[in-house]
């Protein structure tokens, strides 16, 4: 899937950048490694959700190498649904701390349980399919699923299509992401379409779909969609952030977005109901969003609910980069001073001027 567009880089890195867009491949956040999970797991053929359970029996599977292609290992030729399993031990000592699961990039589909419950996925299974090849696959790990000191059990479903199949290549393992106030990655509630009611505190969003957040929806079930979509979340807000000024990082949104926080407008790239596409400021899908959450808004020691209206007009769309979190103030302006990656000349300074009054 080709996405063009223009780029504020030269040389060489302009080539290598154009080069990454245009595979649809998302480069993975820096983080620390914790954990190393490269090395050998169980792994068998066939499909059986029974398979994500901690107390399933897998003492007959066959032990493979990760990351490297199941054809190179004794499955040459085999298409289709493949499980593999791995226990980890997550010291005590990491309590408290915001961690992810990497697993690199996994040909074609995949979804991640973490003690039996599902913590991410890309792509979409037959009958729906839809390969997220090139996508690297970073999944937050909620830490009430965590059992510190003891044993702890992956279980990753794959599909793959055609060609080398399984976890292909990356480092992967458990890392520690930056310690957010309000880490919102993770699963979200979905649908295409457009509707005002469903920014909504009491909306009924029951029958919609499960995404990961961040993540290309093409990746995850809506391949070739451009149009309207909105995502929903309900949040808990802590006692401790209160009298805080906090700001919503919403991560980047391919193309144009509105977020409302229990039914209130608290940010915007703009009238995204009213001009064309092409009329846009063509630099806002590079954009990470940061909106200052009006006094009030926030319901503490609370549930909250967050919904995002987002347009596309141009192949992948979505929320598809993080972080995705609610920042105090201090800590934004902190992870904002550590950021490596430049934004649009001038738009970043704009952005950060509009957002603090200064």
């Amino acid at each position: 899937m080709m996405k063009n567009r223009i780029v504020n880089t030269t040389g060489f890195q302009t080539i290598i950048f154009i080069l990454l867009l245009s595979a649809g491949i998302v480069l993975p956040q820096s983080s620390k490694k914790l954990i190393d999970l490269n090395g050998r797991w169980k792994f068998s053929i066939g499909d059986d959700i029974n398979r994500m359970k901690t107390d399933y029996n897998d003492k007959s599977w066959e032990s493979i190498k990760v990351p490297s292609s199941w054809e190179d290992q004794g499955f040459h030729g085999y298409n289709g649904h493949a499980w593999y399993r791995r226990s980890v031990v997550i010291p005590t000592g990491l309590k408290g701390k915001s961690l992810s699961l990497e697993l690199g990039r996994i040909d074609d589909v995949d979804q991640v349980y973490f003690n039996g419950e599902l913590i991410g996925l890309s792509g979409s299974f037959p009958p729906d399919y839809s390969t997220a090849y090139n996508a690297w696959r970073k999944y937050t790990i909620p830490e009430n699923l965590i059992r510190f000191g003891k044993e702890n059990l992956i279980s990753v479903r794959v599909y793959d299509a055609e060609l080398s199949g399984g976890i292909l290549e990356g480092y992967c393992g458990i890392y520690e992401m930056l310690n957010w106030d309000l880490n919102l990655t993770g699963l979200w509630k979905f649908s295409t379409g457009d509707n005002p009611k469903w920014k909504e505190t009491n909306y009924n969003d029951r029958n919609w779909r499960s995404i990961i957040v961040p993540g290309y929806w093409e990746y995850q079930g809506e391949e070739d969609y451009d149009g309207y979509a909105w995502y929903r979340l309900k949040f808990y807000v802590p006692d401790r952030l209160k009298g805080k000024e906090l700001i919503l990082v919403a991560g980047k949104i391919d193309d144009f977005d509105q977020v409302f926080i229990n039914g209130r407008l608290v940010g915007s790239t703009g009238p995204i109901n009213d001009l064309p596409y092409w009329m846009h400021n063509r630099e806002e899908w590079q954009i990470l969003r940061a909106y200052k959450i009006p006094a009030g808004v926030l319901k503490f020691g609370e549930m909250n609910t967050i919904a995002i209206r987002v347009y596309d007009g141009f192949v992948d769309g979505g929320i598809y980069e993080g972080p995705v979190s609610i920042l105090t103030k201090e800590n934004y302006a902190k992870y904002n001073r550590s950021r490596r990656q430049e934004e649009p000349e001038g738009f970043g300074e704009k952005w950060l001027k509009n957002l603090f009054g200064n």
